[in-house]
């Protein structure tokens, strides 16, 4: 059983075949997905189609990193609200975007910020966008962080020593279908790493791995993720699926919340 950890089935690249790539997903062996929220307008889709697939679709909450604009704290008390009213499963995604706008940076750093002080508050992950921005998360981490949180970053292309630094603080880091671009650089990290750390995530509809690269992704390409990760590493496939799903049942506490 594979788990993605990271797909947004919620958005509009589905909305003509989402049931169909769902039930591909789970005949390709993709038996759990994990949708993290964006913002206030993405809640409504997320939350109806996790209640349509019980114990197969989790949702998250949060607020994007590239959603925070001037109202932030408005839309941060909206996430926070919505805690008390449905079972989440982390905080996410979060995090700190500086590829796309470094104009709200001070916002966004506040927003991760108040968003790491929910997570502590419902003991739940964190799942974290980190695009250009590690040495202002580890800096907010070294300030916020006791020690006892868990969670995600997200889509990682970092380098070898902030994927040491990241396990160092406890947290795992989301392996999608960038390691099967060629000179990625993934693929040397990884080989370092190994598998311990890791869970695997598509991130669909985008970054869609070879041999579908620049086509709409979809979690039933998770296993071209895998077989990647298997051969960097000299292991078979099917080890590769029990180290990442037991790693993403721990992240998320599935046996607790399933028992």
């Amino acid at each position: 059983m594979f788990i993605d950890t990271h797909t947004h089935l919620f958005l509009a690249e589905f909305n003509s075949d989402r049931d169909e790539a769902i039930n591909r997903a789970f005949t390709a062996g993709v038996h759990k997905m994990f949708l993290p929220n964006v913002d206030r307008k993405t809640i409504s889709t997320m939350l109806e189609i996790a209640a349509s697939y019980p114990g197969k679709i989790y949702p998250m909450m949060g607020l994007h990193p590239t959603s925070v604009k001037e109202n932030y704290k408005e839309e941060l008390k909206f996430v926070e609200e919505w805690f008390s009213r449905e079972k989440f499963y982390a905080v996410g995604e979060t995090g700190i975007d500086l590829y796309w706008d470094k104009t709200h940076l001070d916002e966004q750093k506040d927003s991760f910020i108040q968003q790491i002080k929910i997570a502590k508050n419902y003991n739940l992950p964190l799942v974290i966008h980190s695009r250009e921005s590690f040495d202002e998360i580890f800096g907010i981490f070294d300030h916020e962080l006791t020690g006892n949180e868990k969670g995600i970053f997200h889509a990682f292309t970092g380098t070898y020593e902030q994927a040491k630094k990241i396990f160092d603080y406890g947290f795992l880091i989301g392996i999608g279908g960038i390691i099967t671009f060629k000179n990625s650089g993934l693929d040397l990290v990884i080989e370092k790493t190994g598998a311990d750390h890791i869970v695997l995530e598509t991130d669909a509809p985008y970054l869609a791995p070879v041999p579908y690269r620049g086509k709409r992704n979809e979690p039933a390409y998770i296993i071209y993720t895998a077989q990647k990760i298997a051969d960097l590493l000299g292991m078979q496939v099917q080890e590769i699926e029990r180290i990442t799903t037991a790693n993403a049942s721990n992240i998320f506490r599935l046996q607790n919340s399933e028992s």
